[in-house]
């Protein structure tokens, strides 16, 4: 969960909304929504993950907002 936790931790402090979750194929997958410059601020977080973790790649792909409401671990 460091990762996930990671990233709510960010996405909280930056007035991000959305979500992160673990894929059953071990990836992680997530939705971000607020200002432009803080959700490409996580996702350049998502590049490198936090200490310890192994980042293979990320794919980005914008889609149409959702007015998400807070930030989630699911």
């Amino acid at each position: 969960m460091f990762f996930r936790d990671s990233v709510r931790r960010m996405a909280q402090q930056r007035g991000v909304k959305g979500w992160v979750a673990n894929r059953p194929d071990a990836a992680v997958e997530a939705v971000f929504e607020g200002e432009p410059e803080a959700v490409e601020r996580l996702v350049d977080f998502c590049r490198e993950g936090p200490r310890g973790a192994r980042v293979d790649s990320v794919d980005v792909t914008d889609e149409e907002p959702e007015n998400l409401t807070g930030f989630d671990v699911r």
